[in-house]
């Protein structure tokens, strides 16, 4: 993408991205000037605004109609999300002095980075936007939203009610604001204009973010797996497979979408899984599936994403019960031409066997991610510590959930400490700029100030070892002088 403005803007959105932007620098003047009482105070009432019971419940209600994705109950608790990113948000500084290293003589400042774009996926039209808004709020940030046009409504509803929560506070309402007329072009331009981008969608839209010039948070593509290993309680295990994989009927990134089990435990795991609600997919019924979900040439197709199980198995030609909650599908290999070990983003898993040792399954799952989802996240369910600082050491993600539902817990949980956030960095693996959790203090710019301390240098023999010579730091002859002679 060019730097230039877009050739295919219309006149009407040129206007309003022209006037977005100038009350966005109007209310920047005057955020940067509060105090942090002041904008601990603003990011509580802004998240009330939107994280009570009844305003979600109507926000859950619009995003899913509009948008025809997502499943009400368990979207829903998302807005337990925003109560965490709240609290991790309330327990930071973000004005003046942040933190201070008294031995080393260094106090750092947070300052704000500005007017941050922030692009919003479908999938999370109110989560999203709250989640980016507290966190802005708190670094003294203002922020224009780029809802998706699939549901901006929703997105919009959303930032309404919180920028009506600014007005009461007597702040500018600008401090958040979302543009009406979203399109592919109009989100390119905001991250053109934009001083940081955060970019939380399909990697098409994140490709895009880091070709702004414009410096962006973004995410890649994730391909969630839960490795079982022998000491691992397959029951409880399932259970955290069936949690993450029907959250919001399997939209995030974050769903489980490949289960690696130990050979001598393959069918018990299946066992299981089934017990939990999964649906056993027969051989006929797996080719089906892989014909209504990929085409051809690989791509996913977008029919059948974030669809209920049923509708899933309708779509392919055949019926399941209603009380079946996820359908299983045998797993038949691993590389490039077998669809069923890439990312799903729907109520469907594949379990795949891996013979011989751990290592051996460790590689598997190396293998596997190659494929896809590299940087991105995946869980092991084991009880061996020894176990999992091998997993920890060989495996390229960013972050690994330990007997949890990945999509309850790698973005952020209240029983764990990962940060609270909807978006994921997945380091240079997954082509992003942060391997962490995208939270408050990538929000801040940071000042630091430096005082003198006691010399620190150490000798060249405790620097270089045993590798130090100090005959070749002895001080070389001064070169003879050249005679008239030889000149």
């Amino acid at each position: 993408m060019a730097a230039s403005t877009p050739r295919s803007l219309s006149p009407e959105q040129e206007q309003e991205l022209d006037e977005v932007f100038a009350r966005a620098r109007a209310a920047l003047a005057i955020i940067e000037t509060y105090d942090q009482d002041r904008v601990d105070r603003l990011i509580r009432a802004v998240a009330w605004a939107v994280a009570n019971r009844s305003a979600f419940h109507r926000l859950v209600g619009m995003g899913i109609e509009e948008s025809g994705l997502g499943d009400f109950d368990s979207r829903m608790n998302k807005r337990m999300k925003i109560r965490g990113v709240l609290r991790d948000a309330l327990r930071s500084p973000s004005v003046g002095i942040i933190e201070e290293d008294v031995e080393k003589g260094l106090v750092k400042y947070g300052k704000p980075v500005g007017i941050i774009g922030c692009v919003v996926p479908t999938t999370n039209p109110d989560l999203t936007p709250a989640g980016n808004a507290i966190y802005a709020i708190k670094a003294r940030d203002v922020v224009v939203f780029s809802p998706h046009p699939r549901s901006k409504d929703t997105t919009l509803e959303t930032v309404r009610l919180m920028r009506e929560a600014l007005e009461a506070e007597g702040a500018p309402a600008d401090i958040l604001q979302c543009i009406t007329l979203p399109s592919l072009t109009a989100s390119q331009e905001i991250m053109r204009r934009a001083d940081l981008v955060i970019a939380t969608g399909g990697q098409g839209l994140v490709r895009a973010a880091y070709s702004s010039g414009t410096p962006a948070y973004g995410v890649g593509a994730g391909n969630a797996t839960e490795f079982v290993d022998e000491t691992a309680d397959l029951q409880e295990t399932a259970r955290n497979c069936m949690l993450s994989k029907t959250s919001d009927f399997g939209s995030g990134c974050s769903a489980d979408g490949n289960v690696l089990v130990p050979a001598s435990r393959y069918r018990e795991m299946l066992d299981a899984l089934q017990s939990e609600g999964g649906y056993l997919a027969t051989s006929d019924q797996r080719t089906a599936l892989q014909s209504v979900m990929w085409d051809e040439e690989g791509h996913r197709l977008p029919d059948t994403v974030a669809v209920s199980p049923q509708a899933l198995a309708a779509a392919a030609g055949f019926e399941i019960p209603e009380d079946r909650r996820f359908i299983l599908v045998e797993g038949d290999g691993i590389g490039e031409d077998r669809q069923f070990c890439k990312e799903k983003l729907t109520t469907l898993m594949a379990v795949h066997a891996y013979v011989g040792s751990f290592e051996d399954g460790v590689e598997l799952a190396k293998r596997l991610y190659d494929i896809g989802g590299k940087g991105h996240s995946c869980g092991i369910a084991s009880t061996d510590d020894a176990h999992i600082d091998y997993f920890a050491k060989h495996m390229p993600v960013s972050r690994i959930m330990v007997r949890q539902p990945n999509s309850k817990a790698n973005a952020g949980s209240f029983t764990n400490g990962m940060p609270m956030t909807s978006s994921m960095g997945c380091g240079t693996w997954g082509g992003n700029i942060t391997s962490e959790n995208v939270s408050l203090r990538h929000y801040l710019n940071t000042t630091w100030v430096s005082r003198t301390i006691a010399e620190d240098r150490p000798s060249d023999e405790e620097l270089f070892g045993e590798f130090y010579d100090a005959a070749l730091e002895a001080p070389a002859a001064a070169p003879a002088a050249t005679s008239a002679s030889a000149r």
